[in-house]
């Protein structure tokens, strides 16, 4: 059950990174190119990159089933890798299209910021690391439940 929950959180943090942090960039770098820069808007962009960053950190550094760092690791690095060998086929994964929702948009072309960059790599290989870790692979051992128990030798009446 807890490799199920891993799964479904490791979803989750795949569409934070993509969609969270490429919408975040795009505000971000769309805003700085402007004269004057909205800073609402920026303040806006980093609040989201922080929020982005926080349930990296939070699935990175939490004791969860490994696949809640697994799956968002191997999205990001397959998608790496289908850039380095055909860049034109993994920029086509992107939307682009006028009919698809403006917001959708932004993050597809902050999420291509991040892809060109290098930045993709970068998390994905972050991501990856936790899931080496055998004890993240492990049950939790209930040390608490020993402790209530003392032992005693045997023939003693306390």
């Amino acid at each position: 059950m807890r490799h199920l929950g891993g799964l479904l959180i490791g979803l989750v943090v795949t569409v934070a990174v993509l969609g969270g942090g490429g919408w975040a960039v795009q505000q971000a770098v769309g805003n700085a190119a402007a004269n004057p820069p909205d800073m609402q808007k920026i303040w806006i962009a980093l609040g989201a990159m922080a929020a982005v960053g926080l349930v990296f950190g939070l699935v990175t550094a939490g004791r969860i089933s490994p696949l809640a760092t697994f799956v968002p690791s191997m999205v990001l690095l397959a998608w790496t890798v289908v850039y380095a060998l055909d860049m034109n086929r993994a920029l086509s994964l992107i939307p682009s299209e006028p009919s698809v929702n403006q917001i959708i948009r932004d993050a597809g072309f902050g999420a291509r910021t991040m892809l060109t960059t290098g930045v993709l790599a970068l998390i994905g290989v972050a991501l990856f690391i936790p899931v080496l870790m055998p004890s993240r692979w492990s049950r939790r051992q209930d040390d608490d439940l020993d402790e209530d128990y003392e032992t005693t030798p045997e023939g003693s009446y306390y």
